[in-house]
């Protein structure tokens, strides 16, 4: 499981989908880190038929907020 999850599919809204470059101009990323984030299981893609992948941009958004590194020792 990704560690961050898209919404159901029902909830989705059309408006809040976009293609690798629109994720990464939100995330404001390569297109390229996109690609290593759904590799490394840190997103996934929205599951829909077609030719091209999209991504859920608000799910993005959050994953490009949470910077990579350990966490600090309490």
């Amino acid at each position: 499981m990704p560690t961050f999850s898209n919404p159901a599919l029902y909830e989705l809204y059309q408006r809040d989908l976009g293609d690798i470059w629109e994720a990464a101009r939100v995330a404001g990323v390569k297109p390229g880190t996109i690609r290593v984030w759904e590799t490394r299981g840190k997103i996934e893609r929205v599951p829909l038929d077609g030719d091209q992948p999209l991504y859920h941009l608000p799910t993005i958004e959050a994953a490009a907020k949470v910077k990579p590194g350990r966490p600090k020792a309490a």
